[in-house]
């Protein structure tokens, strides 16, 4: 259902699982410090076991086979800086009884700062739009996280869309619930917006 593979200009994005991802180099990043500021926002935390890992990889495989949620693994491309390697993920969470996509992201701090975040998102738009037909697509961050919010708000600006509002309580995060910002873009503010009606 979900294409193996997507391509950006500077980056490959590859189905995310044991054939993909080195379980051990997967562990590293998700046990290191710098993962803790990396995933400050995220509902998960630092890895503390290898185990641990080989779960998440697990689930991200079964959701995928569910067809609920498609994950990629994000590599900068021949030609960039560190190219081959993790930078972090992509996913597309579906909601398909309401023709509704949800995207997520998570770069590696030496990864931070080259606009890999909106490209990645562009190439989920497209395939949300153009290879799913789903109708809308909507961001959510934490209130608190300020670069999730410029960084959804550029894609905004780019595809059309509208800050919807504030959900309170929305999100379960480290043992409370959060608010978080949603934003969404219709199939027809994105067709607008890339000159394609």
């Amino acid at each position: 259902m979900f294409p193996e593979r997507l391509e950006t200009e500077r980056l490959s994005l590859v189905r995310f699982g044991h054939d993909t991802v080195d379980l051990q180099k997967l562990y590293r990043v998700l046990s290191a410090d710098e993962t803790e500021r990396v995933a400050q926002f995220m509902p998960w935390d630092r890895h503390a076991t290898i185990e641990e890992t080989y779960e998440f990889v697990e689930r991200i495989e079964r959701r995928w086979n569910d067809h609920d949620r498609a994950t990629y693994a994000i590599r900068p491309r021949e030609g960039e800086p560190r190219a081959g390697e993790f930078a972090g993920n992509a996913i597309l969470d579906l909601d398909w009884r309401r023709r509704t996509a949800r995207p997520g992201a998570w770069l590696r701090k030496p990864f931070w700062g080259r606009g890999y975040a909106g490209e990645q998102t562009a190439a989920l738009l497209e395939l949300a739009f153009d290879g799913l037909d789903l109708e809308l697509v909507a961001f959510t961050h934490n209130v608190d996280n300020e670069n999730a919010r410029r960084s959804i708000e550029r894609i905004i600006e780019r595809f059309g869309g509208q800050r919807d509002g504030v959900l309170r309580n929305w999100t379960p995060y480290r043992g409370e619930v959060a608010d978080v910002y949603r934003y969404t873009i219709t199939e027809t503010q994105y067709r607008e917006a890339v000159g394609r009606k």
